[in-house]
């Protein structure tokens, strides 16, 4: 099998390698991530000439360790894409806490795929416990924004996902992370956390169920299923080969340890996802090489694992395998137990058409979630848009005279 590439149809990017949260276990926070990705922003020019060179290009991921709302040429690289008909994702995960309104416009006029908003929590308190410095409301105001403006615009682009790392300070919000998901139109999709150090969670048979993984951590996944949680995410130097904002390559969207000596903006695109380090590194995952200190998969974590098991890569020869857009972040981490439960992919499918579309079931948690919008809308100023929620909620519970009482409230306002 090869270990060089064409020209890539699809990349990633990194769009800011700056954010204004500071979620505690996260490398960009910590400063890890300096020493390979620093601090910066992609610049418009160097995008707009990477499109003039490589017309093959047609996807792009622009998040990764950053928030990509800090990039100021954010709205110019949606506008230039779009009418290159080049697509752009968001799946990488963006917390969505401040966004100026022209570039919420421009997600949608613009056409952005898909996005996944990284929401831990159910409610202020309990997202704000890792998401330091942001703000729940905020969130779900842009969401609701977002949407507006996908009805004014007439378009289902950006498709939203709710991502949810569970900890055990917010697995008990779970049930209802859910249901404002679907309220609010959005797929739903329950990450294991990465640092089991930080609120280990307490529910272990809830939290494996609810990730649809049987466990409740990766190590327990890993113990379970013979690969690493996050394994998949080595194909992409095959697939989608990650490029930080200042051109060095980096391979994979894991990798802030070192780069694989090559310049996408500098070297040509082609070139520089083909360095003598990207050939022995893909050679190295699929066990034909050994491991060489100047490659940084040598140091991975993931890597470590496969040489030890003796288990290497296997490569799937679809032109279109393993990008991992909203629409496939449910599968992706359980790609293994899929294989040995032959009703998990019909079961999976009943479980996203669930997520997707919102419900109309007289359960607590959906009227919890309507209530819960209705008053976050009303805090921000939409007073008919809450109107509109809390009437939901009145009609599924005709009979409970809070809720009547909140309805009348909002429509006196």
């Amino acid at each position: 099998m090869t270990v060089t590439i064409e020209s890539p149809a699809q990349i990633r990017l990194e769009t800011s390698s700056f954010c204004n949260l500071r979620c505690p276990s996260c490398p960009t926070t910590t400063g890890a991530i300096i020493p390979a990705v620093g601090g910066g922003f992609l610049r418009f020019e160097d995008f707009r000439d990477l499109l003039d060179k490589n017309p093959r290009l047609k996807r792009i991921e622009l998040s990764n360790y950053g928030e990509i709302f800090l990039n100021p040429a954010l709205l110019r690289i949606l506008e230039l894409a779009y009418k290159r008909g080049v697509v752009l994702t968001a799946d990488n995960g963006a917390n969505l806490n401040k966004v100026r309104p022209e570039v919420l416009e421009g997600l949608v006029k613009y056409r952005l795929r898909s996005m996944v908003c990284s929401i831990d929590g159910a409610s202020e308190a309990t997202y704000s416990v890792y998401r330091v410095r942001g703000k729940f409301a905020n969130v779900i105001g842009n969401i609701r924004k977002i949407n507006m403006l996908k009805r004014r615009y007439r378009s289902r682009f950006p498709e939203l996902t709710w991502q949810f790392v569970v900890f055990g300070h917010n697995e008990h919000e779970l049930p209802l992370a859910r249901a404002m998901a679907r309220v609010l139109g959005m797929r739903f999709y329950a990450k294991l956390s990465w640092d089991p150090d930080f609120s280990p969670v307490r529910e272990a048979k809830a939290v494996g169920e609810a990730t649809g993984t049987d466990a409740a951590t990766r190590e327990e996944y890993e113990a379970l299923h013979g690969q690493d949680y996050m394994q998949d995410i080595c194909h992409q130097l095959w697939d989608a080969p990650q490029i930080n904002w200042d051109g060095k390559v980096l391979g994979c969207c894991r990798n802030f340890w070192g780069d694989f000596g090559g310049n996408a903006f500098r070297d040509g695109l082609t070139a520089s996802v083909n360095t003598e380090q990207m050939v022995q590194a893909r050679a190295m995952l699929l066990g034909r090489a050994p491991a060489r200190k100047d490659v940084p998969c040598t140091t991975c974590e993931i890597y470590i694992k496969m040489r030890e098991r003796g288990r290497w890569l296997e490569r799937d020869l679809s032109p279109h395998r393993n990008w991992p857009t909203a629409s496939g972040l449910l599968g992706r981490t359980k790609k293994l137990l899929g294989r040995t439960k032959k009703l998990y992919p019909i079961a999976r499918f009943i479980e996203a058409m669930r997520d997707h579309r919102p419900s109309i079931a007289r359960d607590e948690h959906h009227v919890e979630a309507l209530l819960q919008l209705g008053t976050i809308g009303l805090e921000g100023g939409d007073q008919a848009g809450a109107v509109g929620l809390l009437r939901r909620a009145a009609a599924l519970r005709p009979s409970n005279p809070e809720l009547s009482r909140r309805l009348a409230e909002a429509r006196a306002k």
